[in-house]
């Protein structure tokens, strides 16, 4: 049996995927769906990107996520083993442009694939790929928007295999109560968990949830951009003043005159978000100690920051160093506005600050303790307002949204 190393490409935007009905000019699996696939002999990962830019033009607005565990598919009616190499990559478009290897594309979500006539094995592919509880616990690198989709495209995918090859409500209560403990500072996935849950309660079943879950992945995208374009009317044209790294915020930010922008570390996020506003506006990065400094002798309109949660009473868990921007901000006049959506709302007063690596701030030989905390709290009266997919909220307006998402949570009582 001839041996075949192949790469299948999976492209996700706003939680679908894309595939690919093969044409009857190639090879094999003629009329069948598959990813971005081709042979892989040599360089898997540099063949990865080449087979993105050939059969879909989409190469120069992907990212690379993750590549999955190879894996064995034999195929005895041509004689072949493929050695398929699995790859994941966002896109942020949608406008593939194929090749004479595709009759059809489809941007679906991924439990479709359970559901099509695919290339052997397309589910196992993805699902090496695909999120799961332990990359949302572990993922240190997005924001809880960015992660609370991810969530929510677990929850997906398990209520799609469930509804097609057996399991239950059962099963998915677990899997939700999983994903809330995985990151229980954020309050964006365990509501938006909720919501999902609660949206399936009347009937229970794994296509409920499935269905549930596919609605809260786009509503989180409508939201989350919502509340961009509303950050972006209050700093259009303005001098601001940021730090760590929103995704909401900094798409907020292009809209800005000029953008002081702390490097935030120890992990330095803010230096990509300079990066990522070079070429829309007069950007200014400096050191997180430097922000008293900045406020004080710079003409700053406004500091604009993210949220990781809000409390009830208004109170911002942010990125460390948030609360020492708010004073600074308080001392000099500058008013502060939080960009969030309200899915990140806490229901509950009870916080859970995450820990940074200490070696990300001391590795060396003397002994010492260090703290590395990865957010601090910043008080209600030192916010000037909420910037929401809602618009500009007070604080009474985070106490009713509160109270909203409280009922969300009554699907498990």
């Amino acid at each position: 049996m001839d041996e075949t190393h192949v790469v299948t490409c999976f492209l996700r935007n706003r939680g679908a995927v894309l595939l690919l009905r093969r044409s009857e000019d190639v090879g094999s699996y003629s009329g069948q769906w598959g990813g971005v696939a081709g042979h892989a002999e040599g360089d898997p990962d540099a063949l990865a990107r080449e087979e993105i830019e050939e059969e879909t033009g989409l190469l120069s607005s992907c990212t690379f996520v993750r590549a999955g565990d190879t894996f064995d598919v034999a195929d005895d009616s041509l004689d072949k083993r493929w050695v398929v190499h699995p790859y994941l990559f966002d896109c942020a478009s949608r406008d593939a442009t194929t090749d004479w290897e595709t009759t059809e594309t489809a941007w679906v979500p991924p439990t479709e694939i359970l559901r099509r006539e695919t290339v052997p094995d397309l589910w196992t592919s993805y699902d090496r790929v695909a999120p799961t509880v332990e990359s949302v616990a572990e993922d240190a690198e997005h924001g809880s928007a960015y992660i609370s989709v991810r969530a929510l495209e677990v929850l997906r995918d398990r209520a799609g295999l469930c509804a097609v090859r057996g399991g239950d409500w059962d099963e998915l209560t677990r899997l939700a109560a999983d994903l809330i403990d995985a990151r229980p500072s954020m309050a964006a996935l365990a509501n938006r968990v909720n919501r999902v849950m609660s949206d399936a309660t009347d009937d229970r079943t794994p296509e409920a949830v499935e269905r549930a879950a596919i609605d809260g992945i786009e509503r989180a995208y409508r939201v989350d951009e919502a509340a961009t374009r509303n950050a972006r009317e209050q700093v259009a044209d303005e001098t601001v003043l940021t730090l760590s790294r929103s995704g909401t915020v900094l798409d907020a930010l292009r809209a800005a005159d000029r953008v002081f922008v702390a490097e935030s570390r120890p992990a330095l996020e803010g230096v990509g978000v300079a990066e990522s506003l070079a070429d829309a506006t007069n950007v200014t990065l400096h050191t997180d100690a430097a922000i008293a400094h900045v406020l004080a002798t710079e003409d700053v309109d406004r500091v604009v920051v993210g949220a990781d949660s809000v409390l009830p009473n208004g109170d911002v868990v942010n990125k460390t160093g948030t609360r020492v921007a708010a004073l600074a901000a308080r001392n000099e006049d500058v008013p502060v506005f939080v960009v969030t959506a309200t899915d990140k709302v806490r229901t509950g007063d009870d916080l859970v600050l995450e820990e940074g690596n200490p070696d990300a701030v001391y590795d060396g030989d003397a002994d010492l303790s260090v703290l590395n905390p990865t957010f601090d709290v910043t008080p209600a009266e030192f916010v000037s307002g909420y910037v929401t997919e809602r618009g500009l909220l007070e604080r009474e307006g985070i106490e009713a949204v509160a109270d909203e998402l409280r009922e969300l949570a009554e699907w498990n009582d």
